[in-house]
């Protein structure tokens, strides 16, 4: 099963990403430590590291499990972040990145709550879910306020190497039917 490709909320335009974004994912975020502080990857060095980064996400289209969006304001078709969704049998992950300066605005939850108005009706899929670092509080209500419910501690759960070199607990969120 494949999520559609192009998908729309009130404010949001959502599609893959191509590799002429990759310089204004590099120059929106990608370099950011702020941004990257609780992702498990390191900010990129180079608009080519992002380059990279967007032809795996098109090879993942082809095979999943995993599919990757760029977020696109419809007012002004400003990119603002990425979403993804990896579906696992009867579950799917939803994942997310969010430019700093888009922080705030409501963006984030709308995205979020868009994949999960799409997943949840899915015949197969019966539950979708994320997760966050404990200190994390902006994606933990980002997550709350899409609908998930904190369904507990994931304990030393995940590296976020640019905040230790050791797993870190995550709170787990989940919307089921």
């Amino acid at each position: 099963m494949k999520p559609p490709t192009h998908w729309s909320t009130a404010r949001l335009h959502l599609r893959p990403p191509v590799i002429e974004d990759a310089d204004v994912l590099f120059a929106t975020y990608t370099q950011d430590p702020e941004v990257t502080k609780y992702l498990m990857w390191r900010p990129h060095d180079s608009a080519e590291t992002t380059r990279d980064f967007v032809r795996r996400c098109l090879e993942q289209w082809q095979d999943g499990p995993t599919y990757s969006w760029v977020i696109l304001t419809q007012l002004d078709d400003q990119l603002v972040g990425m979403i993804d969704l990896e579906i696992h049998g009867f579950r799917a992950e939803i994942g997310y990145v969010l430019a700093k300066r888009f922080w705030g605005q409501g963006y984030m939850t709308e995205a979020v709550r868009g994949l999960i108005d799409w997943a949840l009706p899915q015949p197969d899929i019966y539950r979708v879910w994320a997760t966050c670092d404990v200190e994390n509080l902006a994606s933990a209500r980002v997550l709350e306020k899409a609908g998930m419910q904190r369904e507990g501690l994931l304990r030393r759960w995940i590296l976020h190497p640019n905040v230790s070199d050791t797993p870190r607990d995550s709170w787990c969120y989940a919307s089921v039917k």
